[in-house]
C-alpha cells in the first residue's frame, strides 16, 4: 500500500491515507489491458544504480502501476552509476525489443545518441527523477516543483542554524541534472536574499557519487572546515552517508536534504537532521509507468496540454518545463520532523 502525499498532517490512524499521493486501501483490481499488445506490452526502468535503495523504491512503483495495467516491468541499471554503464543497458533493452523505456539519468546529455536509437526503433522514452535533455525523451516525470526544493532546503539550513553557520552541499554527481537544478535554486534564493543569509554562506559543493563511501569521504572532508555548520545532501545516498557520519563523531554540525524516512528517522530522533524533506518515491515509479504506457498506446505524445489517467494518482496533465521540453509534476516536496517521522519511518 502506496501512502498519499498532502500538506496537512492528520492523525496516525488515517495519515496513510492522506498524505502522500496515491494510497490504495484494500483489495486492488489491475486494469484489463485494453488489447493483445497492450498485453505484451514490456516496460523497463533504467535506474542511477541497481543498489540505490531509493531507486529500488521507484521500481516498486512502476512494477505496481504495470501490474495494474497488464504490461512486464523490468529493473535495470549499473552496479556503479555512470552513463557509459547506463548506455550499454539502453543499447541491449533497443535490441531486447522493449515497448518502453523510463530511466533516472546520470547524465543529461550523454545519453541522446543511445536514446534517440530507442526512440528511432518506436520505443516509448521518459526519463524521471534525474531528467535528460529534452532530445532524448518524449517527457520527463517531475518529482516536485525544483524552486520550491531548493529554495526550502536553504531556508531550513538558515533556521536550523540560528543564521550563522556556512553552508555545504554534499550532491551526488556533478552531472546530475536534478540535483543541479535544485543547487541553481539554492544559490538563487542565496542571491536574492543577501542581508537575511549574510551570516550563512554556501561555503563548499562536494560530490560524493551517490555511492555510499565517496559520501563518507566527502563527508569527513566536509568536518574539517570549522566553518561548516550545516551540510544539504539532496540527495538520499549522501544523506545517510552523512548522518552516519555525524553521529559516529557526535558532531554539531547539522543535517538537511532529502532522505528515505527509514533510513533517516534515528538522525531525526536525534536531531542530527532537525528535519528534512522528500515525496514518495514509490509515486514517482507509479506515476512513471502510467506515463510510459499512455505513450506507447497512443494515449499522449508527451506535448504540452495532454492528459492520462494515472491510477490512483488521478488525472495528469503534461506541462512545459524550464527547458523547452515537457514535464508531468508530481507534487510538492513532504517535510518530515521529530512530530511525524515515527509514523513513515516504517512505511518506505
Amino acid at each position: 500500500m502506496r501512502p498519499k502525499k498532502a500538506l496537512t498532517f492528520l492523525v496516525a490512524s488515517i495519515m496513510v491515507i492522506s498524505l502522500l499521493a496515491g494510497c490504495r486501501m484494500g483489495k486492488e483490481t489491475p486494469q484489463t489491458p485494453g488489447d493483445d499488445a497492450q498485453a505484451k506490452a514490456t516496460y523497463a526502468f533504467v535506474a542511477k544504480d541497481v543498489q540505490n535503495p531509493y531507486m529500488q523504491k521507484v521500481f516498486e512503483g512502476f512494477k505496481e502501476a504495470c501490474d495494474e495495467i497488464g504490461a512486464t516491468a523490468l529493473y535495470k541499471g549499473p552496479e556503479v552509476a555512470t552513463p557509459e554503464k547506463q548506455i550499454e543497458i539502453i543499447n541491449q533493452l533497443v535490441a531486447q525489443k522493449v515497448s518502453g523505456i523510463a530511466i533516472a539519468a546520470n547524465d543529461a546529455d550523454a545519453l541522446q545518441p543511445a536514446l534517440q536509437e530507442a526512440m528511432n526503433a518506436g520505443i516509448s522514452v521518459i526519463s524521471l527523477d534525474s531528467a535528460v535533455n529534452k532530445d532524448s525523451r518524449q517527457t520527463h516525470i517531475q518529482q516536485a516543483d525544483p524552486e520550491k526544493i531548493g529554495r526550502s532546503l536553504i531556508q531550513a539550513a538558515h533556521e536550523m542554524v540560528d543564521g550563522e553557520g556556512g553552508i555545504a552541499i554534499l550532491s551526488a554527481t556533478a552531472q546530475a541534472t536534478n540535483q543541479n537544478l535544485w543547487i541553481e535554486w539554492m544559490k538563487k534564493e542565496l542571491e536574492e536574499n543577501k542581508e537575511k543569509y549574510s551570516k550563512t554562506p554556501l561555503v563548499k559543493i562536494a560530490y560524493g557519487d551517490d555511492d555510499p563511501t565517496k559520501s563518507t569521504s566527502e563527508t569527513q572532508a566536509l568536518l574539517t572546515d570549522p566553518s561548516i555548520k550545516i551540510i544539504i545532501a539532496p540527495t538520499t545516498v549522501g544523506m545517510l552517508a552523512a548522518g552516519k557520519v555525524l553521529q559516529d563523531k557526535k558532531s554539531n554540525v547539522k543535517l538537511t536534504g532529502l532522505g528515505l524516512p527509514s533510513e533517516m528517522a534515528p538522525f531525526i530522533e536525534d536531531g542530527t537532521c532537525p528535519w528534512m524533506y522528500l515525496w514518495n518515491p514509490v509515486d514517482i515509479g507509479y506515476l512513471s509507468g502510467y506515463a510510459i504506457n499512455a505513450l506507447h498506446t497512443d494515449k499522449i505524445t508527451g506535448k504540452v496540454g495532454d492528459t492520462f489517467a494515472a491510477g490512483e494518482l488521478g488525472q495528469k496533465t503534461v506541462t512545459a518545463d524550464p527547458a523547452n521540453g515537457t514535464e508531468v509534476m508530481l507534487g510538492d516536496p513532504f517535510k518530515f520532523d521529530s512530530e511525524n517521522i515515527a509514523d513513515w519511518k516504517d512505511v518506505y
